[in-house]
């Protein structure tokens, strides 16, 4: 399962706070429905869709769909604040 470093959890806090219900809101990471390449979307939701897979790191709530789940069971969510203010997020391998 997706884990999250503290550096994530709390940026993925602070992204859901900006979400009507922040008890119940995360980041969803779902697969790219543009169709023209593969990837993955991020987007602060108010809750997790139907068959989301739902990660809680010390109250970060990360939702994945299947897709990215399946893609991101082994990995680690890394981010940062750039000096400009924008979130980069990272993805490594669990140890």
């Amino acid at each position: 399962m997706l884990t999250l470093t503290d550096n994530a959890a709390d940026i993925v806090k602070k992204i859901s706070e900006g979400v009507a219900d922040p008890e119940q809101s995360g980041l969803r990471i779902s697969e790219a429905e543009d169709g023209t390449e593969a990837g993955l979307t991020l987007a602060p939701v108010e809750s997790p869709e139907p068959g989301d897979q739902v990660v809680d790191a010390d109250g970060a709530r990360v939702f994945l769909d299947k897709a990215a789940a399946e893609l991101l069971g082994d990995k680690v969510l890394d981010a940062q604040v750039d000096p400009d203010g924008s979130v980069q997020f990272g993805l490594g391998q669990q140890a």
